[in-house]
């Protein structure tokens, strides 16, 4: 079998392209992802965002290997004739889009209402996230996210092998960066309302595409950075102000500060001092 064709010049530049489309389309899926591990405990975090990230790959890896599949998927099942004064076709592709995007936009905004307008501790520890629950979760938007990175790669390259190798090479860059991206979010709570906001804006583009109304990626990611540089020169100039406290909605973080509290030592008690007997008179 000639293999010639992997190290031309052709092969190659497709290849580092690819790699860097996949970091770029995977970024909105490394924040979504560490938001969703930042709700466990800091210990389960980075297994939390590991998991996360290899399922992601896993997903990818199986649509490319599913090529035929994803072709059937642009073929409508049905037509909404009242959309685009036109009828609109739509495909399991679109079906899939529209509801990863509706998901993001009620997750997002839910997320954002709770670290604003919740209150801490309204909800008991018991309804805490679970690691199994976030995993879920992650699972369901790495199909979303998935989709369109394969789709992506399809239109590029011809050879699936150079894809699986670009999908994996990105993966593991991934995951080293998605520790200091997590903490960098967790650690300032403005860039973690900037971060739900990009995933509302997501949401809507993807909604937007599973109504064939297409959005230049530049368009987005031209926004996400430019609002990302506006957040950067504003966290310079504050510098080592006091940052913004997001509300927690669980108990866990009441239980914990309360346990703190029982077991810092008591105040001693002042001690009692002996009247002085008052001098009789001579």
């Amino acid at each position: 079998m000639d293999f010639s064709w992997i190290f031309t010049p052709e092969t190659l530049i497709a290849f580092l392209t690819l790699v860097v489309l996949e970091l770029v389309l995977g970024v909105d899926n490394v924040i979504f992802i560490s938001i969703l591990a930042g709700k466990l405990p800091k210990q389960d975090q980075k297994r939390a965002r590991t998991t996360g990230i290899m399922l992601a790959v896993i997903t990818r890896v199986l649509l490319l290997l599913s090529l035929s599949w994803i072709i059937s998927l642009e073929e409508p099942f049905f037509y909404l004739p009242w959309l685009g004064g036109e009828n609109l076709g739509i495909s399991g592709r679109d079906l899939i889009l529209l509801t990863g995007g509706l998901f993001l936009l009620g997750k997002s905004t839910f997320e954002i209402h709770e670290k604003l307008e919740g209150h801490t501790g309204q909800k008991s520890a018991a309804m805490a996230s679970t690691f199994t629950s976030v995993i879920i979760q992650i699972m369901l938007l790495d199909i979303v996210f998935s989709l369109d990175s394969v789709i992506t790669a399809v239109g590029m390259v011809e050879h699936i092998e150079i894809m699986i190798i670009a999908v994996i090479v990105s993966a593991f860059i991934m995951i080293f960066t998605a520790g200091p991206i997590g903490e960098f979010v967790e650690n300032h709570p403005t860039i973690k309302i900037l971060a739900l906001s990009f995933l509302l804006l997501i949401g809507f583009t993807l909604v937007v595409e599973g109504l064939h109304q297409h959005i230049p990626k530049g368009y987005i990611y031209f926004a996400m950075g430019f609002s990302v540089m506006v957040e950067m020169i504003n966290l310079r100039i504050r510098g080592k102000s006091e940052p913004v406290t997001l509300h927690t909605p669980y108990a866990q973080q009441v239980v914990t500060v309360s346990a703190a509290a029982s077991l810092s030592p008591a105040p001693k008690p002042a001690k009692k001092t002996k009247p002085t007997p008052k001098k009789g008179k001579k």
